[in-house]
């Protein structure tokens, strides 16, 4: 649905994306994450053909997004960061402006409206001018009017911008429902709704992708990977010495407060050591309060892809 190659974008002296290469399926949910300046906004631009690359190109639903630009553009729905809107046209006539853009005729924009609004929870504010509206009541007309022609590609940057937890939430249920549904290209700061929206994370910095893949899959390439948490009534020592011992695990860091000890227990890679761990626990004849399996979070995940660039970064200068 979404093929990017080679993508290259210089602003005079200052190479912004640096030969990008990615594909989405039709129906995926993508996070697209990076620190501020790593070219997320520029790629996304390139994409909904806002901006033209330097070389190399694009395609959304097979058209070229530089030589079939109207093509293309028909098949996304955008949401840019910066929400450009007509503070002097009620929420309705500017829904019904940017329906006839998209060549809608009245009883397409009147029918695909009332669906649009309903989702976006816009049903009480279709009269009132956007200029009067909140920031996160905005936000929402613009994410109506990406959804408004019922495109097969959203791109939406930052999404939540602007929004209170009740919105957030019904956002990202909304996001959730277009899986399977839509294409979706999900760039924001709150790392939190990738975790729970999207099916894959492509992380960039300084233009290039230094991650891709699922969350899961970034575990494995990462050093920041999961953790088994056991809180039991033991020496902290001895419980050191004993699950150094258990095949699977890798690490070990224990400590004691009040009679009881917590055991931070890092398993090797690939390895599942919970049962081996129940095991010696009872042989020891130690009580267990607790036992989770703590995975690395997205937000840990992304400091420390990010981090490591840096540092490569200035090694390489």
């Amino acid at each position: 649905m979404i093929e990017v190659n080679d993508l290259v974008k210089w602003y005079g002296p200052v190479l912004a994306v640096d030969h990008l290469q990615f594909q989405i399926p039709a129906g995926r949910i993508i996070g697209f994450l990076g620190p501020n300046g790593a070219g997320k906004s520029t790629t996304l631009r390139i994409l909904t053909g806002y901006l033209s690359p330097t070389s190399g190109g694009a395609t959304i639903a097979g058209f070229d997004v530089l030589r079939q630009s109207q093509n293309a553009r028909a098949h996304i729905g955008y949401l840019p960061e910066n929400n450009p809107l007509y503070p002097e046209m009620r929420v309705d006539e500017y829904l019904h402006y940017r329906g006839k853009l998209h060549g809608m005729n009245r009883n397409e924009r009147r029918q695909r409206i009332d669906v649009v609004t309903d989702r976006c929870s816009l049903e009480q504010l279709r009269r009132r001018l956007i200029g009067q509206l909140s920031k996160g009541n905005r936000q929402r007309v613009g994410l109506a009017q990406a959804l408004l022609h019922n495109p097969p590609v959203l791109v939406l940057d930052e999404p939540t911008s602007g929004l209170d937890p009740n919105q957030i939430t019904q956002v990202r249920s909304l996001v959730a429902e277009l899986r399977g549904k839509h294409t979706v290209i999900l760039s924001t700061h709150i790392l939190r709704e990738v975790e729970m929206s999207a099916d894959e994370v492509i992380v960039i910095a300084r233009g290039k992708i230094v991650a891709q893949g699922t969350i899961d899959e970034l575990r494995q390439t990462a050093r920041t990977g999961s953790k088994i948490i056991i809180e039991l009534q033991a020496d902290a020592r001895s419980v050191s010495s004993v699950f150094a011992e258990v095949d699977g695990v890798q690490d070990v860091d224990a400590s004691a407060r009040d009679g009881w000890c917590t055991a931070a227990v890092t398993p090797a890679t690939g390895a599942d050591p919970r049962e081996a761990l129940g095991k010696v626990i009872t042989t020891n004849g130690w009580t267990v309060r607790e036992m989770r399996h703590d995975k690395a979070s997205l937000e840990e995940l992304y400091t420390q892809i990010t981090a490591e660039q840096d540092v490569a970064n200035t090694n390489a200068a």
